[in-house]
């Protein structure tokens, strides 16, 4: 039956609003539309097959994204861990379920940032980096399940040492030890950082009422068609001219009609 709905019914039908959040806390939601986002991430896939299709047969077809199939293609084995094992994932927060150490981490600078060293090669990495070379070899922290099963003792660990050393400090030393660790970005962090320049990742348009307006570039890349932000977002009905006139080659009698009775 026809229902009202929205991006969250979706999202809560999908599966993704009921993992969101802190345990023990309410189902969140991820800060952005995320199921908008994935609905017409898919339409655009679904188009881009379509066109294939047809071009091998001639035959066009209905591209169907709903916003719930779109966020349960996200995630990941949740419906066989139900129905195979009985295993309802749940909401954990900020830390990975059985994966130490990969989370967030205090500096002396009042900052968190993020250390994602669970493997053992870089669990041993980040072992030296912090002085204590003994942590790869301690039965407790030895093997990937002994550090899931420790993840609270580890992290407290990891913590104590990150908390005496301030961001910069302790990124240049990660990094030099590689071991794979970052700041959590803000938007302001992505106008700073010279990677985010260097890949052309934000690109400034002109806008007619904003002035300069920043906004991600086109992605992915193409190596020989890579795309390009040329214009900002267009204002209601300035291209129905374009469109109506050029596209669909009405006469302007009929166009003038169209506006006239509100229909473009």
């Amino acid at each position: 039956m026809p229902r009202a709905g929205y991006g969250s019914i979706g999202e809560a039908m999908g599966g993704i609003r009921y993992v969101t959040g802190d345990p023990g806390g309410a189902p969140a939601r991820a800060g952005i539309s995320l199921g908008d986002s994935l609905a017409a991430v898919f339409a655009t896939i679904g188009a881009l097959v379509a066109v294939h299709h047809r071009g091998a047969t001639g035959r066009g077809q209905i591209v169907d994204s709903a916003i719930y199939e779109a966020v349960l293609a996200m995630m990941e084995s949740l419906l066989p861990e139900w129905a195979v094992a009985g295993y309802q994932r749940e909401r954990t927060g900020s830390v990975l379920p059985n994966v130490s150490p990969s989370n967030v981490y205090p500096t002396a600078s009042g900052e968190m940032i993020l250390i994602a060293a669970n493997q053992d090669t870089v669990f041993g990495r980040l072992a030296r980096t912090m002085g204590r070379p003994e942590l790869s070899a301690d039965p407790r922290f030895a093997g990937h399940a002994d550090r899931g099963r420790n993840m609270a003792e580890l992290d407290g660990i990891i913590s104590a040492w990150s908390a005496g050393i301030d961001t910069g400090d302790l990124l240049e030393l990660l990094h030099a030890g590689g071991v794979p660790a970052g700041r959590i970005y803000t938007a302001k962090d992505m106008f700073d950082d010279p990677h985010f320049a260097a890949r052309e990742a934000i690109v400034r348009l002109v806008h007619p009422d904003f002035g300069e307006l920043p906004m991600h570039n086109a992605f992915p890349r193409l190596s020989e068609t890579p795309g390009s932000v040329r214009r900002p977002g267009p204002g209601l009905g300035e291209h129905n001219r374009e469109v109506y006139g050029g596209l669909l080659d009405l006469p302007e009698d009929e166009i003038a009609a169209l506006s006239e009775r509100g229909v473009i």
